[in-house]
């Protein structure tokens, strides 16, 4: 299946949960200071291993950082 990861179309294997995605996408569970949210919607970091992504998914990772 195909979903959208920041812009970028990948291809996984269903079933995929969010906390599958992050795990690709950064190499580690959500640190803090990420914010990730699901079809527009900003999903908690408690709800990550329970969200079950779709075909055609959009997820957005946001990182904050410090500086200026």
């Amino acid at each position: 299946m195909i979903i959208r990861v920041n812009g970028q179309l990948r291809e996984v294997d269903p079933p995929v949960r969010l906390s599958d995605v992050l795990d690709l996408a950064e190499g580690a569970v959500a640190p803090r200071g990420m914010a990730v949210a699901v079809n527009g919607e900003v999903i908690p970091r408690s709800q990550f291993p329970a969200i079950e992504l779709t075909e055609g998914a959009t997820v957005e990772i946001v990182t904050a950082v410090q500086g200026g």
